[in-house]
């Protein structure tokens, strides 16, 4: 079960993340869910990290990383 933190960005409400899968899980406002793989722990607290720009690091880091749609 994953643990969804909600977040005060534009692009994302809410985003997880299971370390041992090393994956982060994010929700869009439309309600879409998406997961991106081979994330650490250094990028999971640099996503959540106040100062960075969600979108921006989707965009050029995660979209990246092997990803799809999350139905869980």
């Amino acid at each position: 079960m994953l643990d969804w933190i909600a977040v005060s960005s534009t692009r994302v409400v809410a985003a997880a993340f299971d370390a041992d899968q090393e994956t982060i899980f994010v929700q869009f406002p439309d309600g879409s869910r998406w997961w991106y793989g081979g994330c650490s722990r250094e990028l999971w607290g640099e996503f959540m990290s106040p100062t960075t720009s969600m979108g921006r690091l989707i965009h050029d880091v995660l979209d990246h990383h092997p990803n799809g749609r999350y139905e869980g």
